[in-house]
């Protein structure tokens, strides 16, 4: 792996370009070679990969990831940074720079970066390998953390893996089991589909400038058997919405508030029962597995009605 930036190259670079890190934007900057290599490493990179990287920076990690992959697209908000990383990355053929907002207005992967992982994907597709792999390796950006990897597990653009820095409160909301304090919407997306393992705990200090927390190095694997147990991504995201959405509920009073695109109030005993939920448990008790199986019975439910 080639020469990855130094935090003196990194800061370097920003004042040649007369800016310094934007706390606003959340720019901490990975300094900690060794580790980036990790990243690198675990990933496991090959050249039928395309790789997806939020938050480009200077262009360091990014370097390194042309290095392995077939194609990687990567997004920066920052206009100055993404400057900074064409002229660093000018030799590289197999890259895209998009400098945007990873996410559009509605949340969801802005349809510029999911075009151009989907055009990266089918040139290498057209070249060789039957199955073209989509990997996220990044240092995210902490506020797009958490939509960017449920967007990725949602699709339509669907992430195989998933290696990334992210702050130790994400890593958490990432890893926790039901009845866990940070146990929600993220850790049922990645679990229903996926396994996923926090691989090492980060100090302040592997980043320039240092955050104010500890941050983790986080892997996920998508289960395609898993994935393809949910009938209906979106319908799985509303059913999880409508009840973790009011964690400290009992669950037969989440579904007061279902939506006639859930089936209504109507349709969700007859649902619990199926599956032997008792309703007065809290929706933080169930499992990532029991949330497909109650999203599923709605979906065929309210199929079966539209017949």
């Amino acid at each position: 792996m080639g020469p990855m930036q130094t935090k003196r190259q990194i800061q370097e670079l920003l004042s040649a370009a007369g800016v310094s890190p934007n706390r606003k934007l959340g720019q901490h900057f990975l300094i900690d070679l060794n580790l980036m290599r990790l990243l690198v490493d675990s990933a496991q990179i090959g050249p039928g990969d395309v790789v997806l990287e939020i938050g480009t920076g200077t262009g360091s990690l990014t370097e390194a990831l042309t290095q392995r992959a077939g194609h990687v697209v990567t997004v920066e908000l920052d206009r100055t940074l993404a400057g900074i990383a064409e002229s660093q990355l000018a030799e590289a053929k197999n890259v895209r720079i998009i400098n945007t907002d990873v996410l559009s207005g509605k949340g969801t992967i802005n349809p510029a970066v999911a075009d151009a992982v989907t055009e990266a994907q089918a040139r290498l597709h057209r070249t060789g390998p039957m199955q073209v792999r989509l990997l996220l390796v990044s240092n995210l950006p902490y506020d797009v953390a958490s939509s960017v990897m449920i967007n990725l597990v949602k699709g339509p653009v669907t992430a195989d893996a998933m290696f990334v820095t992210v702050q130790k409160e994400v890593a958490e909301r990432m890893t926790a089991g039901s009845g866990n304090r940070d146990y929600g919407t993220l850790s049922i997306f990645l679990q229903a589909t996926g396994a996923v393992e926090m691989i090492r705990r980060l100090k302040p200090s592997v980043f320039w400038p240092p955050p104010g927390v500890d941050s983790a190095l986080v892997r996920y694997i998508r289960d395609p058997n898993e994935s393809r147990r949910i009938q209906d991504m979106d319908l799985f995201g509303a059913v999880i919405g409508l009840f973790i959405g009011h964690r400290r509920k009992m669950l037969r009073a989440c579904i007061k508030e279902a939506p006639s695109e859930l089936g209504g109030r109507d349709l969700w005993p007859k649902i619990f029962e199926q599956h032997a939920i008792d309703p007065t448990r809290r929706p933080e008790e169930l499992s990532p597995q029991q949330y497909v199986d109650l999203a599923n019975s709605c979906y065929k439910l309210i199929h079966d009605h539209a017949q």
